[in-house]
This record gives structure tokens, sequence and C-alpha cells, in this order.
């Protein structure tokens, strides 16, 4: 190179210095690069797959994958969970006898969305319906 270009050739100790500095000033930071999210269960029983979160702005988001959840069996019966039922119970006593426990007369425990259509069979999922109402719910759905 001339010396007129203004330009310098770095060698050696100082060449290797400067290769490594741009080097770490193009490399993405963990604050912009994004973070590696395991898979896991929404409160709805969704699964979402592991994926790696981008920062926010860093270009079109990611749809994650639907998985029905797990208490759904297509085609079949689908079975309810007595934990799940009597965690509901505990936490929301019977209407008629307050009782946390044992048989409630004239209710039924009900899914707010029903399991066939993907509700999570869970307590949050769950409210205390009278049994006249369930039928008339039980002919439409």
């Amino acid at each position: 190179m001339s010396p007129a270009s203004g330009l310098r050739v770095l060698t050696g100790r100082a060449g290797f210095v400067a290769v490594v500095a741009i080097a770490l000033l193009a490399a993405p930071t963990g604050a912009s690069a994004g973070s590696w999210v395991h898979g896991y269960t929404r409160r709805d029983g969704t699964y979402v797959s592991p994926h790696y979160r981008r920062s926010p702005g860093s270009g079109t988001p990611r749809t994650p994958t639907y998985h029905p959840p797990a208490t759904t069996t297509f085609g079949t019966t689908t079975k309810r969970s007595p934990a799940a039922t009597g965690a509901f119970q505990r936490s929301h006593p019977c209407p008629s006898t307050g009782k946390t426990s044992g048989a409630c007369p004239g209710y039924v425990i009900d899914h707010i969305t029903p399991l066939k259509r993907g509700g999570a069979d869970s307590p949050w999922n769950m409210q205390w319906q009278t049994t006249e109402a369930a039928k008339q719910k039980d002919k439409w759905e």
C-alpha cells in the first residue's frame, strides 16, 4: 500500500488485537441476541415446543407449535382427573352444603371449556353447575 492512501496494514500482535476487537464488537450480545426457551405446558394444557426466543423487534415472531392437551383423546371418551376435581372442590366448597369434600346434592362439577373442545382438566377450568343446567348443557354440547 502506498502511504498516500491513508490506510495502514497492521501486522503481528497489533493486527491480532485489531481482528479480535472487531470480532467482539460484531458478535451479538446476550441482551440483543435472544435466548433458548425449554418446552413448557401452558395453563390451558397446550404444549409449547422448545424454541429460540428472539429479542423484541428482531424479525418476524415465531408461532409456537400447537399440541392438543394431554387429557384429550380424539374419538373416544376423555378421561377426567380425580386429583383435579378434588383440588377444585377443596378450593370451591359445595354451594348447597359448604363442604370441601364428599357429595354435593343438586350440583355437579362442570368444565367451563369442555375437554372435548381442548379445555384443560384443571381446577381453573371448572365450575359448580346445577344438575338441571348440566342436563340442558349436555343436550347441545
